[in-house]
């Protein structure tokens, strides 16, 4: 009986063992198709659950317990699962400390034309924008430590707040422009134009810019 018992302790423990070393070779944050080429099962990352090694972010994505800590595990998660997304909107301009605000849900864009990802948890707002210019402004945001995320600067956050502020709201769009130039000064003037042109959105930045200014 107890070496049965024995033997059942050492095979856990070389069992756990195999775990580790292929979770060590996994990035931080990663999705159940890394894992599965890591070689590890469903059934696996079900016990690694089960054993506090993994945490499950979102359907499909898992991070590390062993991971520095991050404030922004939900845009981890999201743009794991959507990974030609950017963040946009709230969320953008959040990280860009150009609104107080903690968006109640995470805000990416996708090419318009493109499938819309559905993604329930963590909550999550897509928005679909030109595929011609959807690339314009898009910078790496880090969101831990090694690991980061597409989203858009600063100056096209601010465009893009002020192009929809019928749905995001006016005062928080104007808050986050006047942030923005007292941040960057008269020389933010000119990104933020060249951005609007871009967009055909300068009929709605100059005369904003000029009444924060005056």
């Amino acid at each position: 009986m107890e070496g049965a018992l024995d033997l059942r302790v050492r095979g856990d423990a070389a069992e756990n063992s195999r775990l580790e070393q292929r979770l060590a070779g996994l990035s931080p944050t990663f999705t159940t198709a890394q894992a599965r080429q890591a070689l590890l099962s469903p059934r696996d990352l079900a016990h690694l659950v089960t054993e506090a090694e993994i945490d499950e972010l979102s359907r499909g994505v898992y991070r590390r317990a062993d991971a520095p800590e991050t404030a922004h595990a939900d845009l981890l998660a999201v743009c794991a699962r959507a990974p030609r997304a950017v963040v946009c909107g709230e969320s953008a301009l959040a990280l860009h400390e150009l609104i107080d605000d903690i968006p109640a849900a995470v805000h990416i864009a996708v090419p318009r034309g493109t499938r819309r990802p559905r993604i329930s948890y963590p909550p999550t707002v897509v928005a679909q924008y030109a595929a011609k210019t959807f690339g314009l402004g898009v910078e790496r945001f880090e969101a831990a430590p090694g690991e980061s995320i597409p989203v858009y600067n600063a100056a096209r956050s601010v465009v893009d707040a002020m192009r929809h502020r019928s749905r995001i709201g006016e005062n928080l769009a104007l808050s986050a422009l006047g942030r923005y130039l007292r941040r960057s000064g008269r020389g933010g003037v000119g990104e933020l134009q060249h951005v609007a042109r871009e967009l055909d959105a300068l009929s709605v930045i100059r005369p904003a810019v000029e009444a924060v200014l005056a």
